[in-house]
């Protein structure tokens, strides 16, 4: 199953400057801790995994893409998540 989620967009300020946001992207096996953790995103989006391989190839997709950071080699695996990086969230 492929899950398609907006990579990149951009938002043009007063200045006319363009600034790119940032989607999060995460591991867990406690996605309501890390959610409440990461500032309670509105935007919060999860999946869940039935192996480790299957999660962490996920995360190493995700990471891949043009607009996306993380932390890799976390201890959960059963959950994967993603959010908008913002000045309310806490990475």
């Amino acid at each position: 199953m492929l899950f398609i989620l907006p990579v990149e967009y951009e938002k043009y300020l007063k200045t006319g400057e363009k600034s790119t946001i940032m989607k999060y992207v995460g591991l867990t096996d406690d996605p309501e801790t890390r959610k409440q953790q990461h500032g309670n995103p509105s935007d919060w989006w999860q999946k869940s995994f039935s192996s480790e391989e299957e999660a962490r190839k996920w995360e190493s997709d995700m990471l891949n893409q043009q607009g996306y950071k993380g932390g890799t080699g976390g201890a959960g695996w059963k959950y994967g998540y993603t959010y908008t990086v913002t000045n309310s969230t806490k990475e």
